[in-house]
């Protein structure tokens, strides 16, 4: 009877893998292969994601026009089987013109399968939260200026005098298969792209 079990064990093991490489398969890769894309390829994707977030939550616009800067990563991705990573490129946008780029990378484990690509903009309310931005050892998203990540309906009940927080993060385009999505613990580093 035990060996049936192993056999059995390892024959759900086996099918686990071979779906867990079916959705990964798909993707291009992990991560954007960092110093390959162009300062003006970052500027002009993260613009079009943005202006595509603004054109689907109007809010987003207009916590945009009261925020003193927005950063912007148009593609997230992340990807993991017990053990996952995730990574993305993106521009900083300070009075309309792209003035810094960045990468976004975290790391998880546990109970996880799949993969997934995802956008999101972070939209710095003062001053104070953008100097965090570019700390010498990155910014850390869940330590220093508070993150409030907004959907849709939470997005609409925010006016410029109920605005208190730091940071407000959207999450969008969201495309893969996998659970639990945030922006919480990942580390976010100034880069220079060629």
């Amino acid at each position: 009877m035990q060996r049936r079990e192993l056999l059995m064990s390892l024959h759900a093991g086996l099918a686990l893998l071979a779906a867990a490489g079916a959705v990964l398969a798909p993707l291009p890769s992990l991560a954007q292969v960092p110093g390959r894309t162009s300062a003006a390829e970052l500027s002009r994707s993260a613009n079009n994601a943005l202006q595509q977030l603004y054109a689907k939550i109007p809010a987003a616009k207009a916590i945009g026009k009261e925020a003193h800067a927005v950063l912007v990563f148009p593609s997230v991705t992340k990807a993991g089987l017990g053990i996952g990573g995730q990574y993305g490129e993106g521009a900083l946008f300070k009075g309309g013109k792209a003035v810094a780029y960045y990468n976004t990378a975290g790391a998880s484990y546990g109970l996880q399968a799949g993969a997934q690509t995802y956008g999101y903009a972070m939209f710095f309310m003062n001053e104070a939260a953008l100097k965090q931005l570019d700390k010498t050892d990155g910014f850390e998203v869940g330590v220093g200026p508070s993150v409030v990540v907004l959907d849709e309906g939470k997005a609409r009940t925010i006016t410029s005098t109920t605005m208190k927080d730091d940071v407000y993060a959207f999450i969008f385009g969201q495309k893969g298969l996998m659970a639990g999505l945030g922006v919480q613990g990942n580390k976010i580093t100034r880069i220079t792209p060629k």
